[in-house]
C-alpha cells in the first residue's frame, strides 16, 4: 500500500491559499462582519503559525523515520519567514491593490516562530511521557 502524504497535501494547499489571499485584493470581503484593531496582523500570525506546524509534519512524512525534529522545525521556520518576505515583496511590485508592510513580515515571523516553539514543546512533553 502507498505512503500516506496527508500533511504534504495539507501543507501545499495551505501555502497556495496563503499565496492567493496575500497577493489578490478582496476588499469587498475584508470585514467579515466584525471589527477589531490589527485583525490583519492576527490573520498573518495564524497563517504562518499553521503553515509552520503543517510544514514540520510534511517534512516528517518524507523523512522515512529519520526524524531530526529540531532541525526540521528550524528549517520550516526559516522557510516560512523567507516565504512571507517574498510574498510581501511581491505585494510591493504587483498591481493588485496590495501593499508591502514591515509589520506583516513581523506578524508572519511571530506566527512561524510560535508554531515552531509549540511543536518543539509538544515534542518534548510527548517524549518525556513515553
Amino acid at each position: 500500500m502507498g505512503k500516506n502524504y496527508r500533511f504534504t497535501l495539507l501543507y501545499i494547499s495551505w501555502m497556495v491559499c496563503i499565496t492567493l489571499l496575500s497577493l489578490f485584493s478582496f476588499s469587498a470581503a475584508d470585514d467579515f462582519g466584525f471589527e477589531f484593531p490589527h485583525k490583519d496582523k492576527v490573520v498573518h500570525v495564524i497563517f504562518y503559525f499553521v503553515a509552520t506546524i503543517l510544514g514540520v509534519r510534511c517534512l516528517e512524512e518524507h523523512s522515512e523515520g529519520k526524524q531530526n525534529s529540531k532541525n526540521n522545525i528550524f528549517r520550516v521556520i526559516v522557510f516560512s519567514i523567507v516565504f512571507g518576505m517574498i510574498i510581501e515583496g511581491l505585494q510591493w511590485v504587483m498591481p493588485y491593490g496590495r501593499e508591502a508592510d514591515f509589520w506583516d513580515v513581523l506578524a508572519n515571523a511571530i506566527g512561524a516562530i510560535t508554531g515552531g516553539l509549540l511543536v518543539q514543546k509538544y515534542r518534548s512533553l510527548n517524549t518525556r511521557g513515553n
